[in-house]
């Protein structure tokens, strides 16, 4: 007869992902439905329990200094930005986006700028050759002393090279590139992923090493490879952008060391990448005078007021299932607006097919965008344009009501500083506050008023013009 004491229990299987376990091994995780993260767990066979030796005690927080992790400027306004003041000493941020979009462009341009600041950079790149890496440098003009470049897929070769040059600044391009030859599986998977990210995490903290690590992205948009490589970093920012437009936008998602609602905005042209401390006008179109179907919005990436332009198209026409049609707007949104104009204002568009579409390529996903929706398909189906110098923005609910939006302040003052003179704004207890000079406002309720005030007695022009001064709004 057997003891069952003194024996350990295998507990199976675990999901890399969240932890949940499992007797047997299954392809998808029961918890979070994740694919291919379920492994072999192994034995427990003993719990930590005796204490090690304090090398060094505890501090009150008080007495820690502070000054070793102050911000250092990349040079690049708009990462800056983004990161809260610059690079933080031993920090380690993960860089994620689509192919293509330009991800190792901008960590070559900064790289070249820190290293000209007389701190040594160590660019590894698994994807490239360095000759190619090289050319891409030579055409950016991101060529600087300082700057060390390796080609290199092996985890210990490149913490080798970590300990030979001995940087400032470490760039990794790409993390799922790197593979440890002393963990099993290939590289990019789960394991090697979580073992790479470990290995080069306490590199950079143990020297005080800024790392910035390149990530891959899934088909859905999210990050590569196990959640736990977020949670182990400092900063996560997502690097987003249209193939077929020159803006390119930086968000944190997870930052440590700063705020995550700021945008930084960049300009990838063939010469490299540029900040763009203003980029409202690319999203203005060059027409001089006001044509029909057209509205100027302000919308709120982040902290950042952003001017762009709503565009639509009515064209009449003889099929039961007039054609629906948006670019850089949700369609479903665009829908409901066009059910709510079709219902609460009357406006019959059941026969017309619709194109509604933004300027220079940007995503307007906020809801502050209805109203300068609805008025540009209330433009286009009456064939009459809106003022010039004239902005909208309001939230509308199905019940045609134009609804608060954050912000209102910051938006006018934004439209203000560009030359815009009129806004259509919901209604709200907090006001705009105070207004630019000679800037004129009128606050809706809902989306008929709206129109009756624009589109009114035949002339839009003539109604804008009596709106209250920015001296009478104030009062």
């Amino acid at each position: 007869m057997s003891s069952k004491t003194g024996r350990t229990k295998a507990p199976g299987y675990r999901c890399a992902e969240c932890g949940w376990t499992t007797a047997k091994w299954v392809g998808r995780c029961g918890e979070c439905q994740s694919w291919g993260t379920v492994e072999e767990a192994g034995q427990v066979t003993a719990r930590t329990t005796a204490a090690a030796t304090v090398a060094k005690p505890a501090q009150q927080i008080s007495d820690v200094d502070a000054s070793a992790a102050a911000f250092r400027a990349t040079g690049v306004g708009e990462l800056d930005r983004v990161l809260g003041g610059g690079l933080v000493p031993g920090a380690v941020i993960l860089l994620a986006g689509e192919p293509g979009v330009g991800k190792s462009t901008l960590l070559l341009d900064v790289a070249a700028r820190v290293a000209g600041s007389a701190r040594d950079v160590l660019y590894v790149t698994g994807e490239e050759s360095a000759a190619q890496v090289k050319l891409r440098a030579e055409r950016i003009g991101a060529v600087a002393d300082g700057l060390y470049l390796t080609a290199e897929t092996d985890l210990g070769i490149a913490l080798g090279q970590i300990e030979r040059v001995e940087p400032s600044l470490l760039i990794v391009d790409s993390v799922q590139t790197l593979a440890s030859s002393e963990v099993e599986g290939a590289a990019g998977g789960v394991t090697q992923v979580r073992e790479v990210a470990a290995s080069l995490i306490n590199a950079a903290k143990s020297r005080g090493m800024t790392t910035i690590l390149v990530g891959h992205v899934t088909k859905d948009g999210s990050i590569a490879g196990p959640r736990l490589l977020e949670h182990l970093v400092d900063v996560v920012c997502q690097f987003e952008g249209d193939r077929h437009s020159r803006l390119r936008l930086l968000r944190a998602v997870k930052n440590r060391y700063g705020p995550t609602d700021e945008v930084g905005c960049f300009d990838l042209t063939e010469e490299g990448i540029e900040s763009l401390a203003d980029p409202s006008g690319l999203f203005l179109s060059m027409v001089s005078e006001p044509v029909s179907g057209t509205c100027i919005t302000v919308a709120l990436e982040g902290r950042r007021p952003l001017v762009a332009e709503v565009q639509a198209l009515l064209a009449e026409t003889a099929n039961s299932q007039p054609r629906r049609t948006t670019s850089g707007l949700d369609s479903s949104r665009v829908a409901m607006m066009m059910a709510v104009l079709q219902r609460r204002a009357a406006m019959s568009l059941h026969r017309d097919d619709s194109y509604v579409a933004t300027v220079g390529g940007v995503k307007l996903t906020e809801p502050a965008t209805d109203l300068a929706t609805a008025l540009a398909i209330a433009s286009a189906k009456s064939n009459k344009p809106l003022p010039k110098g004239l902005i909208a923005f309001g939230e509308i609910g199905l019940a045609g009501e134009v609804r608060p939006v954050p912000g209102i302040g910051r938006r006018i003052q934004e439209a203000g500083r560009l030359g815009f003179t009129h806004a259509v704004v919901p209604a709200s207890h907090g006001g705009a506050g105070k207004l630019p000079d000679g800037f004129r406002i009128k606050e809706v309720q809902t989306v008929a008023e709206a129109l009756d005030l624009l589109f009114g007695n035949g002339a839009a022009a003539s109604n804008i013009t009596r709106l209250p001064t920015a001296s009478r709004a104030a009062e």
